[in-house]
């Protein structure tokens, strides 16, 4: 098969022991060790086409790679085949139309780059080596989403290799449908090998603000925090971490810094910090300041809540089990609201658009002994807060299955998905992701 295969692509077929092998499997978590009995390089459409209808013929279980930031390594199907989108990696931006074609292997740095030679962007994530497509598919949180809107909100159309190999053009006059479910659904109905985006002309400036508590001192900084990102301009994303013993509060301002630091004489109200840094810096920094350096290197296990407020309690809540609990996560919260909320509901099948802020609690290690305590105190963690969520994001469910699904998608939205994925994968030909399954 793998000499037949190879004889019809523009791409490369992998197995095990060849060159590139180990590097094409290894993705962001390094707790994924998984063989893939094949790893299909593509390079062009008909490749990704190609190797849908061999993995089927195979009855080969499909992962898709694009950034392999999937915390569970969806990417990488054990004794499967990996359908690898890297090489398909090219941005071609139009300035004139503020439009930008991107294909579906492209990690989120390209874009950033190509958009901001000419001092353009499009709502992205906040680590540079993130892949478009997956980040996309799922909505896409980034700095510019209470200006305009998440990713997926900003996407014109798709062309989409569906299961049955058929590529199609989704807009909003092209298969509205599936342009309905690919906004937010994941990566359910088939693999995008481009998308368009509007790309917005912002500049190439912005401003980061982070105060420094201790975190036994953090919580009544935490609530005028809360209080002060709720009437923040749209420019301003309030964001706060914990880890190490201190709670970092602050904000990332997407403009011009001067406007962003009329935000500080509010800010600095909220407390008195042990360490606060102003920075004035470049959008294109900014997106790689959360890059990780050292490569795949960690183990990592995480979760995530939606909360619909940020009320006195659950403060408490997230500043105590940080202070208490044994091995306790890094915590990161990020505001939402602004150009997220202005679309309505039913326009896209991201389904949370009521939400206030995000929270993840994500758990990083080295040393494979600690995987079990480490996993249990994430889990502990989060679930002190369960009952305060409204509900989760997709791209950061993690081993949840199906209940962290029905927590990603109101009822509503997932009967209409589920009848989107009878359509266009009854099979569940695409199920290593946050699955949808059909209803036969």
């Amino acid at each position: 098969m793998t000499t037949d295969l190879s004889a019809i692509l523009d791409g490369q077929v992998l197995t095990r022991g060849d060159a590139g092998y180990d590097e094409a499997r290894t993705v962001w978590n390094a707790m994924i060790d998984r063989y893939p009995r094949l790893i299909v390089r593509c390079h062009s459409v008909r490749d990704v086409v190609t190797a849908i209808h061999a993995a089927r013929a195979a009855e080969l279980e499909i992962g898709v790679r694009c950034g392999g930031h999937s915390v569970v390594g969806h990417a990488v199907p054990e004794d499967g085949m990996m359908i690898d989108l890297t090489a398909m990696g090219e941005v071609v931006v139009d300035p004139l139309r503020q439009r930008a074609r991107v294909q579906g292997g492209a990690m989120l740095g390209a874009l950033d780059l190509a958009a901001q030679a000419h001092g353009l962007a499009t709502t992205a994530g906040n680590v540079s080596h993130t892949g478009v497509g997956g980040l996309t598919l799922g909505g896409g949180m980034g700095w510019l989403a209470r200006q305009y809107g998440l990713s997926c909100d900003n996407v014109v159309s798709f062309e989409v290799v569906t299961a049955a190999g058929e590529v199609l053009r989704a807009s909003e006059t092209e298969h509205p449908d599936l342009f309905w479910g690919l906004r937010g659904g994941g990566g359910n109905f088939g693999i995008v090998t481009e998308f368009e985006f509007r790309l917005h002309p912002i500049g190439t400036q912005a401003l980061t603000v982070a105060y420094d508590f201790p975190i036994d001192h953090a919580a009544p900084a935490f609530r005028g925090w809360r209080d002060l990102s709720v009437g923040a301009p749209r420019a301003a994303t309030f964001e706060a971490t914990i880890s190490g013993g201190i709670a970092t509060l602050g904000y990332v301002w997407v403009g011009d810094p001067a406007e962003g630091r009329a935000l500080l004489p509010s800010l600095d109200r909220i407390g008195t910090p042990a360490a606060k840094r102003v920075l004035d810096t470049t959008y294109l920094a900014l997106q790689q300041r959360d890059d990780t350096v050292d490569g795949h290197a960690f183990r990592r296990y995480w979760k995530g809540h939606y909360f619909a407020e940020l009320s006195d309690e659950l403060i408490d809540i997230i500043v105590e089990g940080a202070l208490t609990q044994t091995m306790a996560p890094n915590v990161g919260l990020q505001a939402y609201g602004g150009a997220i909320a202005d679309v309505p509901d039913a326009d896209t099948a991201f389904g949370q658009r009521s939400t206030a802020f995000e929270l993840v609690a994500a758990a990083r290690w080295t040393d494979p002994g600690e995987d079990e305590v480490r996993i249990a105190a994430a889990r502990a963690y989060a679930a002190t807060m369960d009952s305060y969520a409204s509900g989760a994001y997709v791209n950061a469910l993690n081993d949840e299955g199906i209940a962290g699904v029905r927590r990603a998608y109101p009822a509503d939205k997932l009967a209409r998905l589920t009848a989107l994925k009878d359509a266009y994968d009854p099979h569940n030909v695409f199920r290593l992701n946050q699955n949808i399954p059909p209803t036969r």
